[in-house]
């Protein structure tokens, strides 16, 4: 009876078939183990220990912002925001403004040149993040940048350019080659066809490399400790958060509340470029 009100209300919809409800229940049910834990950690950042560890999963008592106002003043959240928020703005723009030009160059290239230096960008993928953090500290010192967000700022567009530069090539690849011919007759120089034809056209698989890397660059730990320290001034938001952890006793709703003041830039960026990404994904699908 349902499906038949289904197949009368929603005309020239996919029709629910019998064959799919297994399909329908383990997505429910992985949908409902992604839930608990994040009502879980949604729930405890209004709670006190006490409440967490008696009763994890009731609803908590009351919605006061107490432990936001404690975890943003003991932490000093306000700054290290702010400090992740320029490494990671400017780290993206950096690594937008290389990415893009050298993408381009490589898609239009033919040569056995263009396929070498396309598969030494491949490389990167090979490095493992750790490995690096040695010779890494030691530039930075030699540079005369270590403990200063500016070498993380140069540092982290490296980290990211052979993942960028990949997905752009294969986005650029699609475009057609009479596009830019037509350019080329109106009179467009090559910064013009890059500008006018090829960034435009490319606009999902931009999104799709600035998410990546926002969250690479916003989420990163390891260098940020090491490189600017845990100096209140400079440290970004992942270096400040592990403060509010205790020896003698953490307050985790506490902790909870200040982890998710950390992941509302994450949220916004998500919900801004979500619609591009899926453009990304879903043309990519199609492509194979």
């Amino acid at each position: 009876m349902a499906t038949t009100q289904l197949r009368k209300s929603a005309p020239g919809k996919p029709r629910f078939r019998k064959s799919w409800l297994p399909a329908h229940m383990l997505v429910w049910a992985y949908a409902v183990l992604l839930a608990i834990p994040l009502y879980y950690f949604l729930a405890s950042a209004f709670k006190s220990n006490e409440a967490i560890f008696s009763s994890p999963l009731s609803p908590p008592t009351s919605f006061g912002f107490g432990n936001f106002r404690t975890a943003f003043e003991s932490a000093g959240l306000g700054s290290a925001i702010v400090n992740s928020g320029l490494v990671t703005v400017f780290s993206l723009a950096l690594t937008l403004g290389l990415a893009i030009p050298a993408a381009f160059g490589l898609a239009r290239s033919r040569g056995r040149v263009a396929s070498l230096v396309e598969k030494v960008f491949s490389l990167g993928f090979l490095i493992p993040t750790f490995a690096a953090l040695f010779p890494t500290f030691l530039l930075s010192a030699v540079t005369g940048l270590f403990h200063t967000r500016l070498f993380m700022v140069l540092f982290l567009p490296a980290t990211a350019m052979p993942l960028s530069v990949v997905i752009l090539i294969q986005f650029m690849r699609t475009i057609p080659q009479e596009m830019e011919e037509a350019a080329r007759i109106d009179g467009a120089s090559t910064f013009g066809v890059l500008r006018h034809i090829y960034t435009p056209m490319c606009m999902p698989g931009i999104a799709t490399v600035l998410l990546l890397n926002f969250l690479t660059f916003w989420n990163e730990y390891l260098y940020s400790l090491i490189i600017i320290g845990p100096d209140p001034d400079l440290r970004t938001v992942q270096v400040a958060l592990p403060t509010l952890k205790s020896q003698i006793g953490t307050d985790y709703g506490v902790l909870t509340a200040g982890t998710i003041l950390t992941l509302v830039p994450v949220w916004i960026m998500y919900t801004l470029l979500q619609r591009r990404m899926q453009q990304a994904l879903v043309s990519g699908a199609v492509k194979m």
